[in-house]
């Protein structure tokens, strides 16, 4: 190359270097072609390296495909390129082109910029197959290709994918590290991400600065440890970036996270120029501890500055950790959302749709969803959770497979919701299903997964998958602890409940009030009158536990059931505060199993006052007069909810056969096998009276379906979908059925003799808790 070219090409790339415009390297470009050098690699690269800075991928990629025999550093120019500008799909296929139609070999940043592609791809798969190549060619302890790696897999949620990446790697950089608790904490691995973070103090304490304490702060944040926090902060202080703005914006989230806003508050005054994300930290900030107006004040000084809002600036002011109280508020900012169309943005639709959902205006948040050009996976999950929060449990199922169906990839929190879903409907062959999901996108690892899963077989009735999944949790939060607790409790295992409770007073994880709470109620339902009241004053005067409304609800039902029911009314009179609907409910239903109509009068009365709409306590004083035989009584207890125009919720039961559920309803004469069922519910009821069973009519309006209008209580829906059971299903199979009311004293009857007739296993869950027929016995042992 001559002197005066090597001089034009040194002018032509100096000019590309300072350009500001598109319209300035279209005419630099002219420029190389009338100098010759239309050819030279290093110029053109250098374009089109350029070209990927302005987005203009287009023009890059015929540039590209004009040059006879482009080098690898080319190819790699044009896949970042492809890659920075979201468009993955062009970054993979050229490296297919590089792969199949070239004899050059990728190095290690061609991989990790395909890898970056895959990333944005739909699936994880192209990620793998790429993962394997780079294996391959030897890359597999490569620190840069390792980084692209796990940013990849964490993307998928493959969380355990992307630590084994991490863990092979010999020799980690801090990018790496950075990555590696980043991308642990986006997925909710929040101790894992701090676990790493601190690894990297161990190792490398050097190499720490503001990105690696930026990184790891929101992990601190969601867990709400705030002197762990405190000591990140006065590492930071002790290694001179304590005043980086990207640092005491996360200090300002951490403190705001934890309740302490006047510190968060602090904190914010101390920046200087608070740029538009550390506004952002304390609109946020000041929403989550219910400071509305302080956030709706910071966010108009925004607008009043001149200052863009964007999307993040929305969603910290959108109240959804208290939404109650703020529909207005959550209108106008969905208005000036739909104003600026900041609206279309995943984050804002998502936030919003959360906040409604939350609010109970459900067909809003539809509405939301619906109109989102692009469903981003935070959108699914926000409305997938959003109907299974508010008991639209089919709807939520029904939501994730069209999800699936449009080739979107759950995360643990879309798996957590759809199994809270499941859970709630008793959907057993749906639950399992997901689990079969789980094990393949590998998220058993995740603590909130496992939980759900937990809490799904056990209200699903299958208790003993429920303490598998426990026991082989090699981590366990109070959430996973409750879980089990409860699932105890809904099974009527009242001792299995409190040793478990004393194994977590031993593991040093700190009871909740939803620990205390399930306890006691796995006490109520099996008796267990000495324990329950131990753990009542373990919890009040041993932790210091203040008790809620729930808690002298479950000591009244504890004492109730056992028939000690002047205690349980001496109980109530001690009360430091004055007792709600849930106290004298619990009385209430006491009074009923053991027919004591004058105290029931006094509960009642109380009710009738506290709250005079809920039909429930009518129907329970109604069945107390009925068991008394004292029918006017309850003939004008009925006439008064028919006076007040009171509605009863209608029962049903639910009875999964296959994959496919079946509902039924008193006297349901609309299943396709009406006469096989009913021929079948004559067959049982025949073999029952020759074994010596006597329908229970006396009490069979007590808190089922409509009871004033059946006629015969073996119509029953339960009753129903037991014949419907017995007929569609192997002999010897176990029957599960689910009322969405508490089962009835002759349905309860009539179970444990079909189940010694028949020799099956029938498990029925009702709004209580769970019963397990088996061989004439209930293993609620009549005590519910």
């Amino acid at each position: 190359m001559s002197v005066r070219t090597s001089g034009t090409r040194n002018l032509l790339v100096n000019l590309l270097k300072g350009a500001k415009a598109l319209t300035q390297l279209t005419q630099i470009h002219a420029q190389i072609i009338v100098n010759g050098l239309q050819n030279d690699l290093s110029t053109l690269t250098k374009l089109a390296h350029k070209l990927s800075d302005f987005d203009a991928m287009c023009y890059a990629r015929d540039l590209f495909f004009s040059v006879p025999k482009p080098d690898l550093f080319l190819f790699n120019v044009i896949i970042r390129g492809f890659s920075s500008n979201n468009m993955p799909q062009s970054s993979i296929l050229l490296f297919t082109h590089l792969r199949k139609s070239t004899l050059l070999k990728p190095d290690k940043f061609t991989y990790s910029f395909t890898v970056s592609a895959a990333s944005s791809w739909f699936d994880h798969g192209v990620g793998v197959l790429l993962h394997g190549q780079a294996i391959v060619d030897g890359y597999e302890s490569d620190m840069f290709l390792g980084s692209a790696l796990v940013d990849m897999y964490c993307r998928f949620s493959l969380v355990e994918s992307a630590r084994k990446v991490f863990d092979r790697i010999p020799v980690k950089d801090p990018v790496l590290y950075n990555t590696m608790i980043s991308g642990l904490m986006k997925n909710s691995c929040f101790k894992d991400s701090i676990w790493v973070f601190w690894e990297m103090f161990r190792n490398g304490g050097n190499w720490l600065d503001s990105t690696s304490v930026a990184a790891v702060l929101p992990a601190v944040a969601e867990l709400q440890e705030l002197r762990l926090g405190m000591g990140i902060q006065c590492l930071g202080l002790k290694l001179g970036f304590h005043d980086h703005v990207y640092v005491l914006t996360g200090l300002v989230s951490l403190y705001s996270k934890c309740g302490e806003i006047e510190k968060a508050k602090l904190l914010f005054r101390e920046i200087n120029r608070p740029d538009l994300i550390c506004c952002n930290a304390m609109i946020s900030g000041y929403s989550c501890n219910g400071e509305t107006e302080s956030s709706v004040m910071l966010f108009k000084k925004l607008l009043a500055s001149g200052e863009k809002v964007k999307s993040s600036s929305i969603v910290g002011l959108i109240p959804m950790s208290f939404p109650f109280g703020h529909l207005r508020l959550t209108d106008s900012i969905h208005s000036f959302s739909v104003k600026t169309g900041i609206v279309s943005n995943s984050s804002v639709s998502s936030a919003l749709t959360t906040v409604y959902s939350r609010l109970n205006e459900i067909e809003i948040a539809r509405q939301l969803f619906n109109e989102s050009s692009e469903k981003s996976l935070a959108s699914w999950n926000a409305m997938i959770a959003g109907y299974t929060q508010n008991g639209l449990t089919e709807q939520a199922i029904s939501l994730f497979q069209e999800m699936q169906m449009s080739n979107v990839i759950p995360n643990p929190v879309t798996i957590t919701s759809i199994l809270s879903a499941c859970a709630q409907l008793g959907a057993l062959s749906m639950g399992k299903w997901v689990h079969g999901l789980v094990r393949i996108r590998k998220f058993e690892s995740n603590i909130f997964v496992s939980t759900a899963l937990i809490d799904m077989y056990a209200k699903c009735g299958s208790i003993v998958e429920a303490r598998q999944l426990f026991d082989l949790m090699p981590e366990k939060n109070e959430v996973t602890w409750n879980a089990m607790i409860s699932g105890y409790g809904l099974h009527g295992r009242g001792q299995e409940a409190i040793k478990l409770f004393s194994e977590m007073m031993h593991s040093g994880i700190r009871p909740t009030g939803v620990t205390f709470l399930s306890t006691l109620y796995a006490c109520s339902h099996a008796g267990l009158v000495r324990e329950g009241n131990e753990i009542f004053q373990y919890m009040v005067h041993d932790r210091g536990f203040k008790p809620l409304a729930e808690h002298y609800a479950c000591m009244v039902d504890i004492l109730g059931r056992a028939g000690q029911l002047e205690k349980a009314l001496k109980f109530i009179k001690g009360l430091p505060v004055e007792p709600g609907p849930p106290v004298w409910g619990a009385l209430l239903g006491a009074c009923m199993i053991h027919k004591d109509t004058n105290l029931a009068r006094v509960a009642s009365e109380k009710l009738f006052e506290l709250d005079p709409e809920n039909v429930g306590y009518y129907v329970l004083l109604s069945n107390i007069y009925s068991a008394e035989k004292n029918y006017p009584q309850a003939a004008s207890v009925r006439q008064v909810v028919k006076k007040r125009k009171l509605a009863k919720t209608p029962g049903c039961t639910l009875i999964e056969v296959g994959e496919t559920p079946h509902v039924f309803t008193s006297g349901d004469r609309s299943h396709p096998q009406t006469n096989a069922i009913y021929a079948k519910l004559e067959e049982l009821s025949g073999k029952m009276r020759e074994a010596g069973f006597q329908s229970e009519t006396v009490t069979a309006l007590h808190d089922v379906e409509e009871e004033e209008k059946e006629l015969m209580v073996n119509l029953h829906s339960e009753k129903l979908a037991i014949a419907f059971g017995l007929i569609a299903t192997e002999p010897g199979s176990e029957i599960r059925i689910i009322k969405n009311l508490r089962v009835c004293l002759d349905c309860h009857m009539a179970t444990k003799y079909i189940s010694k007739i028949t020799e099956r296993v029938i498990v029925v869950r009702d709004a209580n808790r769970f019963h397990h027929f088996e061989d004439g016995v209930c293993s609620c042992g009549d005590y519910w």
